[in-house]
């Protein structure tokens, strides 16, 4: 795990202005576009992935907004880095009020004859790992009567598909999680946002490792103008910087062109 503490920020206006974030999958796509999104909107934000590369570019971009961020190189999968992931942002950044949980894979392709692999993969990733941030996070936004967890879903959390059966139990799963981790924490000041895009141009294609299902996905996604990763950033900005009456509980968010 590796951190770069940038200077303090100089972003000291905007809804968000004092607001720690924890952005995971932030190195490309979504989570990106999320993490610059919170950081003009004031938040100082914890960048986190396994391509700590990336990371540092993005919070040079961050730095030159006058804001601050951390970098931090983890392994989601390893629910011990996952972990250690939300205590370096509370030690270095003071507090955790927003935690967006990105990072996930999408194996496409038929149960018959798939890697099992795959699905543990996807099960670490898209479930377990959200789960253990959230564990932790909690620990941290209880004490303070305040925070907000974004889970970054699917519309194959809400239906499945031929070739995506894998992949929508762990988004199925996610939504049942989320709905009742905010009943849970309701009182307790904390907020939880579901949100489910449908097509999005991000790297996710490129997990596929059945050949044909990647193929057939791609020529769908050709036929139609899929949604950009600022898209999603925006939703979940306007999620975040609702009334604190207001827990804006679910997202879904699709091209126009998507059937």
């Amino acid at each position: 795990m590796t951190h770069t503490t940038l200077p303090q920020s100089g972003t000291s206006s905007g809804p968000l202005s004092g607001q720690v974030a924890l952005v995971t999958g932030a190195s490309s796509g979504i989570g990106a576009a999320t993490a610059l999104s919170l950081a003009r909107a004031g938040a100082s934000v914890a960048l986190v992935a396994r391509r700590a590369d990336r990371l540092e570019a993005l919070a040079g971009q961050i730095r030159d907004l006058g804001g601050q961020a951390e970098v931090i190189g983890a392994d989601l999968s390893d629910q011990t880095q996952a972990r250690a992931a939300v205590q370096t942002t509370h030690e270095r950044l003071g507090r955790l009020d927003i935690l967006v949980n990105n990072a996930g894979l999408m194996l496409l392709g038929p149960v018959a004859g798939a890697d099992p692999s795959d699905f543990t993969r996807m099960l670490d990733l898209n479930v377990l790992a959200v789960m253990t941030l959230t564990h932790a996070a909690l620990d941290v936004m209880k004490p303070q009567g305040t925070g907000h967890v974004v889970n970054i879903s699917s519309v194959s959390g809400r239906g499945a598909s031929p070739l995506s059966a894998g992949y929508s139990a762990t988004k199925w799963a996610l939504g049942g999680f989320s709905e009742g981790l905010r009943q849970e924490v309701r009182l307790d000041g904390i907020r939880v946002t579901v949100v489910e895009p449908g097509v999005v141009a991000t790297e996710l294609t490129d997990h596929i490792t059945h050949q044909g299902t990647k193929d057939t996905y791609e020529s769908r996604i050709a036929t139609m103008t899929p949604l950009e990763a600022e898209d999603i950033a925006a939703a979940v900005l306007y999620a975040v910087t609702q009334p604190k009456r207001v827990n804006v509980n679910e997202i879904l968010i699709r091209p126009l062109d998507q059937g």
